[in-house]
C-alpha cells in the first residue's frame, strides 16, 4: 500500500502544514453489519480494503442487548458479539479495520479524498459509505440510564422482548404510528405519546391507530422521565391541559420506544452526493451506486425504510460487488 507525505492545500490560512497521505483501492467509511458486510466481500475480492470504524466501532447494534432476528444465531446474541464476529470475520481475510473518523470528504475528482480525524487524508479509488443513522432522542438522563434495559429506538428490533407487557411509544408522525401498531400485535397495552393534539402520520396510519384497541392515544403528553430500579417500570409525563395549566401524569410500562425519527450520517458528503430532505443518500435503484462514480452506499446511511441488521448486511455486499465491478471495468 502506498503512503506519501503531501501539503494540505486547505490549510493555507493556518500556514502551510503536511499530512500523511495514504492510497488505496477502497475505502470503507463506518463500522456495523452494512460497513463490516462490505470490507468481507471486499477483502475476498483482493480490493485491500481500509476502514474506518468511526465514533461508534460496530454501530447501533452495540447497544443492543440481545438480537434474535439475525440468521446464523439460533440462540439469539447480543449486539456487541454479533459485531466483534462480523469484525473478526473481515479481520481474517485482511481487511485493515483502524479507529478514526471521517471528518471531511472531496468527491470532486477521479481519486476521491477523505480526511480522517482532520490530520491524515485517504485518497480511493472507491469509497464505501457506511456510516449509518443516528436514532433521535428527547434529551433525558433517563434514557442513558435504562439504555438496553427498557429504552429502544427499535420496535422491529426489541419488541419480541415486550410480548404481553405495556409499553409507550413517543412520536406522532408515521414512523410512531406504525411502531405503535407493529407493538400493538405483541403488547397487552401501548400508549402513544403525543405532543400536539393531531397526529401528524398520513390518515390512513392515523385512522388504524385511533381504531385498535389496545393502543391509548394520550394528547398533548410529554414525557418528563423514567422511572424504575435497574430497568423501565414506568415514564412519568407532563400533560399540557391549555392556559398554562400542567399536570403530571405517571403510566407503569415496561418498554419505553423512541419514534420520533433518525438523522443519517451523510452531511460531510452532502456536497457531492444527492440524498433526500431527510440527509438519506440516494443511489440508483436496485444498486448500492451513488451518483458519483466510484462511491457506493450501503446500510442506514440510505435506507429510510427498514433499518435492520440483514438488510444493511446485504446492502454492504451489494456495494463490495459493486466497487470490485467498477474498478474491473475502469482498469480493463
Amino acid at each position: 500500500m502506498f503512503k506519501s507525505l503531501d501539503i494540505n492545500e486547505n490549510e493555507e490560512n493556518k500556514g502551510t502544514q503536511t499530512k500523511e497521505t495514504e492510497k488505496v483501492k477502497c475505502l470503507i467509511i463506518g463500522s456495523g453489519p452494512a460497513g463490516y458486510t462490505a470490507a468481507i466481500y471486499a477483502a475476498r475480492a483482493n480490493l485491500n480494503p481500509v476502514m474506518y470504524e468511526g465514533l461508534q466501532p460496530g454501530g447501533q447494534l452495540t447497544t443492543t442487548t440481545e438480537v434474535e432476528n439475525f440468521p446464523g444465531y439460533p440462540e439469539g446474541v447480543t449486539g456487541p458479539i454479533m459485531m466483534e464476529d462480523l469484525k473478526k470475520q473481515a479481520e481474517r481475510f485482511n481487511a485493515d479495520i483502524r479507529w478514526g473518523m471521517a471528518t471531511k470528504a472531496d468527491f470532486s475528482g477521479d481519486i476521491h479524498k477523505v480526511w480522517i480525524d482532520d490530520n491524515k487524508i485517504i485518497e480511493a479509488e472507491t469509497v464505501i459509505i457506511a456510516t449509518g443513522a443516528t436514532a433521535k432522542y428527547l434529551g433525558l438522563e433517563d434514557e442513558k440510564k435504562y439504555a438496553g434495559g427498557g429504552v429502544s429506538a427499535c420496535a422491529t428490533c426489541d419488541g419480541f422482548f415486550y410480548r404481553g407487557k405495556d409499553v409507550a411509544v413517543v412520536g406522532g408522525g408515521d414512523t410512531a404510528t406504525e411502531e405503535a401498531l407493529y407493538l400493538a400485535g405483541l403488547c397487552r397495552k401501548v400508549y402513544l405519546i403525543v405532543r400536539r393534539d393531531v397526529l401528524r402520520a398520513s390518515k390512513v396510519m392515523a385512522e388504524r391507530t385511533k381504531n385498535t384497541d389496545n393502543i391509548e392515544i394520550l394528547w398533548k403528553h410529554q414525557t418528563k422521565g423514567l422511572f424504575g430500579d435497574e430497568v423501565v417500570e414506568g415514564a412519568i409525563l407532563v400533560k399540557n391541559k391549555g392556559e398554562e395549566d400542567e399536570e403530571e401524569v405517571r403510566i407503569k410500562i415496561d418498554g419505553f420506544f423512541l419514534a420520533i425519527g433518525h438523522k443519517p450520517n451523510s452531511e460531510i458528503f452532502a456536497d457531492y452526493i444527492d440524498t433526500d430532505e431527510v440527509g438519506y443518500i440516494k443511489t440508483l435503484e436496485g444498486t448500492s451506486k451513488t451518483k458519483v462514480p466510484g462511491v457506493f452506499a450501503c446500510g442506514d446511511v440510505m435506507d429510510s425504510q427498514y433499518r435492520q441488521a440483514i438488510t444493511a448486511a446485504g446492502s454492504g455486499c451489494k456495494a463490495a460487488i459493486d466497487a470490485e465491478r467498477y474498478l474491473s471495468e475502469k482498469n480493463s
